[in-house]
């Protein structure tokens, strides 16, 4: 497992039910300051993802906030990736299927999330690891 994904799924991983209400998931997102949560089924495996742009389609569809259910609105056609990804490769991933958040599964099991805004802090941080080896070169 690469240090940067071993990394994130040392942190805890906020999920819903399928079953909860939207309102409790709109909470759960603001409440956590995260823009996309995966959703478990009854087993507790990995269902869907819901995001806060699924909740801004329930402005347009009959569904309502407090009826609604997370499966109602989540993404069930999932894009995954395993532990052993890189960041860089994550980021082809979310760029070829113009997504936003990655799960982390190993088989069925949910491990963890991945944003975009975790890729673009790890490639901050490959280049700023660059440039100071740059300039330790340049110097020497």
């Amino acid at each position: 497992m690469k240090p940067f994904i071993a990394n994130l799924l040392s942190r805890a991983c906020i999920t819903v039910q399928h079953d909860h209400t939207l309102r409790q998931v709109a909470g759960i997102l603001s409440g956590n300051n995260i823009g996309a949560v995966p959703v478990l089924d009854d087993t507790g495996h990995l269902a869907g993802i819901i995001s806060e742009r699924d909740l801004v389609r329930t402005m347009t569809e009959k569904i309502t906030l407090d009826t609604g259910t997370a499966a109602d609105l989540m993404t069930r056609q999932l894009v995954t990736a395993s532990s052993d990804i890189s960041s860089s490769e994550l980021m082809t991933l979310m760029t070829q299927h113009k997504i936003r958040h990655i799960p982390i599964v190993d088989g069925q099991k949910l491990r963890g999330i991945v944003s975009i805004g975790d890729v673009v802090k790890r490639l901050l941080e490959k280049l700023e690891t660059e440039t100071e080896q740059l300039r330790h070169f340049i110097n020497s």
